[in-house]
Formats: structure tokens, sequence, C-alpha cells
């Protein structure tokens, strides 16, 4: 896949996101006024902090994926995970208000939710695992740490709203005296929010560190040098995230006896067969060893 469809795909699901993140806002939000739940208010403003961090996805998407330049000489890149750290951020916020929202509505009496809010409830449920499962597997297809949050989001909002018809039901069927199941439900998936965030914040992180996350790479990168005219093994080989293309510095180990010149040549025809190989490589970085006989 190259990396302009990557690009594309990438954009085409932050724009499915956006929009189906509105719509079921919109619908949460208004079942949960008329049918009196707290649980489906809080999951409309779970949705509604997702709109905006979709849209902060999209902005860092186009901007990590500019060209390199005279300033950036690795490319934008790393502007993904530090968008990632800012979607977390609304995924914090958003679990944090709907905790303390839920433990006010818990001490305050109220009307038990309308029997419909399941039906909805139920609806948003398998959309937003849907939701998840799409823009996910494109974030693996993309290596887009800022879609696989975003896929994240869905998956949190699908918890939050499988929470909220637990909690409703509760309040349904077993009568006066649990109507605060539905807000105890939300407190509930106010955790499962905060913890989705780690796991989005965690690998994000070590991209920003250029942590070594990438064993399946390094093994392919040397199992495909290795079989060039010239190369007799591997050395060292690094690799550093940027976005949704990789950077890799590789140690080739040549005959010594060769002129600079023949070196120098099997390390371009190295390049190229692993550039061609692997199209989400951005650029290799080559040093060539001599053979120790």
């Amino acid at each position: 896949m190259s990396a302009p469809s990557n690009k594309e795909n990438a954009i085409k699901t932050t724009y499915l996101s956006i929009a189906g993140n509105t719509l079921l806002a919109v619908a949460k939000g208004v079942t949960g006024v008329f049918g009196n739940s707290y649980a489906l208010i809080a999951d409309a403003i779970e949705s509604t902090t997702d709109i905006f961090s979709s849209i902060l996805v999209l902005v860092g998407l186009k901007y990590s994926t500019k060209p390199a330049d005279e300033n950036h000489p690795y490319g934008h890149g790393k502007a993904e995970p530090l968008i990632t750290f800012a979607v977390v951020g609304f995924l914090v916020v958003s679990a944090t208000v709907i905790a303390y929202e839920s433990i006010i509505h818990i001490q305050t009496p109220h009307k038990t939710p309308a029997p419909y809010t399941l039906i909805v409830l139920g609806a948003i449920v398998i959309l937003k695992e849907i939701f998840y499962r799409v823009v996910n597997r494109k974030g693996e297809q993309t290596k887009s740490s800022a879609l696989k949050a975003d896929a994240w989001h869905h998956r949190s909002d699908a918890i939050t709203s499988l929470m909220a018809f637990i909690g409703i039901s509760i309040a349904i069927f077993m009568g006066p005296g649990y109507e605060t199941a539905d807000d105890w439900a939300a407190l509930f998936a106010s955790g499962f929010i905060m913890y989705n965030a780690y796991l989005i914040f965690r690998p994000a992180l070590g991209e920003i560190m250029d942590e070594h996350l990438y064993d399946d790479l390094v093994v392919e990168i040397r199992e495909v040098a290795q079989k060039v005219e010239g190369v007799i093994d591997t050395e060292k080989c690094f690799i550093r995230k940027t976005g949704m293309t990789f950077h890799v510095d590789l140690h080739l180990i040549v005959d010594g006896s060769i002129s600079v010149k023949k070196g120098h040549d099997i390390a371009h025809d190295t390049k190229n067969v692993l550039l061609l190989e692997f199209p989400e490589i951005a650029d290799i970085l080559i040093h060539v060893e001599p053979h120790d006989h």
C-alpha cells in the first residue's frame, strides 16, 4: 500500500468517525433528556468530545503526512502521536465530567428512565462496535496511532453505552429504589474510559521516545537485505516511526577486500530493494561494515 493511499484511507475513515459521532451524539442527547436517563446524557457528552477529537485527528493526519522540508528533514510524522496525546486528553476530560455528574445524580432523586431508551442503547452499542472495528482495521493498515486512538474512542463509547444499557435495565425491571442504577453505570463506565486512555497513551509515548517496538519488521528487513548480492550479513538495525511511515538505520556486512565504490553500490542496491519491498519505509540510512575473515 503506498503512502498516498495510506493518507487517503486514514482521512476518509476520520470523516466517517466525525459523521457517525455527530449523529449518535444527537440521538443519545435527545433520548437521554426525554427518557430521563443521565447515563444516556453522559454517553452523549462522551460522543460530543469524540467529535472534537476526531476533528483533531483529521487535522493531525493532514499535517503529519506533509512531505519533508528544509526545517523537517524527517518529515512531519511526529505530529501524529502529539495529536494522540490531545485525543487522550479529551478522553480523560470526558471521563472526569461523566464521573462528577454521575456522583451528583446519584445523590439527587429522579425518575426511572423510559423503557424505549434500551432500544436506542442497544442499537448504539452495535453501531459503535462496528465503527471501532472499521476504524481500528484502517489504523492497523495505515500504521496510524492517531487513527487507532480514534478507534478506541468508539470502543469506549460502546462500553459506556453497554454500561448504560445494564444500568437502565436494572432501574426499569427492579422498580422503585433502583432509579440511580443508570447513574452508577455511567460512573463505572468512566473508569473504563480512563483505562482506555492509558492504552492509547502508552504506544504514542513510545513513538515519541523512539522506543524499540518493531521486532517483526526488523526480522523482515534483515531477511530481505541478506538476499541482496554482496551482502554477507546485517548488524545493527534501528527503526523509528514518524506518523504512518518508518525511518531505518541499517548496518550491512560486506567483503572487506572490495573497493569503496563496490561497497557503496551494494548499499544502494540494498536500499532500493528494501524501499520497493516495504512501501511504509520512508527512508533508509545504510552503513557498510567490512567482514573480518
